[in-house]
């Protein structure tokens, strides 16, 4: 069986964040593989603890990687500051395939085309992927769960940080479909009465209050916060509120636009004109909106630049889905050139903690090798990239971990799913599969 196939039926994605089902890159003929080791979200540290405990496994993942995509080379991008994660995958290169790109302590170093033009010095075309280069990217823990597809063993498991403030911020595997409330607990519980949770990521995340969801394939991280604090109270904010404010305070300094990164890169995204969509209605959404549609949300422009504290991210967000349900795709007129000041405008990731109140929170969230044991999980049908997958299981069935569950129906674009916990099925939809464990 080749590689695409046992990683088809590992139902491995991208665990990064994005989720993309693996299978379909491994299909693909490049010249590079980029491994992402970079982590820069504030206070997430798991792709560090994986890269220090797992190494041999990921290097197995790149290695066959690497031979199913006829790569020459493998770029392990890894930030210089981690002394210990570049020991540790370094001691374990033996086939001279795989050389370090170590990365400076910057926001966002792991956007994948950040990473694929500090690795190879090519900027992926606008609107394009990795592969319109040459390149295919991956998270570390995706290289990890190849390595185990290649024995035949499905993704049931998530590593998972959890930050903040907790009693015990740690870092451990996780059974998909455990909900946040049991992973809180197996951290020791909040050190606070009322708190937020961001998961996955205080700038690229998703701020909840509720503990009944759960781990995807996709949770990076769960980073608690108090409930008053700036971050929790500035998201709380309704749409049309973050618009009045910044119709109103809007003053076109630009500075959103001078630190935007994909705009340093060579992007026209220009944060501070859709700002303008707010104010000049005259001139036709359409107008403005086009300078949105390059955005990768990485936050910077409303959570570092903006000196009124307002909301372009958010207004860049809408600008893009103005755009996508027009019907509209930029075209950028002008060839992608980096930026002179590309360099002197990066944003130290300890700047940019000091600056969101978060500094005292960056603490070690060393492994665990103890995971919870949830009673029940509740796995989501869709948390990959591309259509929900398909139960294949019925209420009453017994399934044990590692079964399939749901499936990918044939012609879509998605991933298998497989039982995370031994138990009964007491619960099936069209969005998730529950299952009880056996007692």
């Amino acid at each position: 069986m080749e590689l695409d196939e046992k990683i088809f039926n590992a139902g491995v994605v991208g665990a990064g964040g994005a989720g993309f089902p693996t299978h379909i890159k491994a299909k693909s003929k490049v010249e590079y593989v980029c491994v992402n080791g970079a982590e820069c979200e504030p206070l997430i540290h798991k792709d560090f603890e994986i890269m220090v405990h797992f190494a041999p496994e990921i290097i197995r993942g790149i290695e066959l990687m690497l031979k199913k995509v006829s790569a020459k080379k493998a770029f392990f991008g890894i930030k210089a500051k981690n002394t210990d994660a570049i020991e540790a995958v370094e001691k374990n290169y033996n086939n001279g395939k795989i050389q370090s790109t170590l990365l400076g302590d910057f926001y966002p170093s792991g956007d994948e085309y950040e990473l694929v033009y500090a690795a190879t010095k090519r900027l992926i075309p606008p609107h394009g992927l990795p592969l319109d280069v040459g390149c295919v990217v991956n998270n570390v823990e995706t290289f990890y769960n190849i390595a185990k597809a290649e024995n035949g063993i499905p993704v049931t498991e998530k590593f998972v940080c959890v930050a903040g403030a907790v009693k015990n911020p740690s870092t451990f595997f996780v059974p998909v479909g455990t909900s946040l409330k049991e992973v809180l607990e197996f951290a020791g519980g909040a050190s606070v009465s009322e708190f937020g949770i961001f998961v996955s990521g205080i700038l690229m995340g998703k701020l909840t209050f509720d503990l009944t969801e759960v781990v995807t394939k996709t949770t990076a991280g769960i980073i608690i916060l108090p409930a008053d604090h700036y971050l929790i109270r500035r998201m709380q904010r309704p749409v049309h509120d973050m618009n009045r404010i910044g119709k109103s305070a809007c003053d076109q300094c630009s500075y959103c636009t001078e630190f935007c990164p994909r705009y340093l890169l060579g992007y026209d995204v220009q944060p501070h004109k859709v700002m303008r969509s707010l104010v000049f209605t005259t001139s036709g959404e359409a107008l403005w909106n086009q300078y949105a549609d390059l955005c990768c949300s990485c936050g910077l422009c409303s959570l570092y630049a903006c000196p009124e504290d307002l909301y372009p991210r958010e207004a860049c967000n809408q600008g893009k889905d103005y755009m996508r349900k027009a019907g509209i795709k930029y075209e950028q007129p002008k060839p992608v050139k980096v930026h002179p000041m590309k360099e002197g405008r990066r944003v130290p990731l300890k700047m940019l903690m000091k600056k969101l109140d978060i500094l005292k929170y960056d603490v070690h969230t060393p492994f665990r090798k103890e995971r919870p044991e949830p009673q029940q999980v509740k796995i989501l049908t869709k948390q990959h990239a591309g259509t929900p997958s398909k139960p294949v299981v019925k209420i009453g069935d017994f399934v044990k971990e590692g079964d399939l569950i749901a499936d990918v129906e044939e012609g879509k674009l998605g991933a298998k799913i497989h039982a995370s916990i031994s138990g009964k099925v007491t619960k099936v939809n069209d969005e998730f599969i529950e299952i009880v464990r056996n007692r």
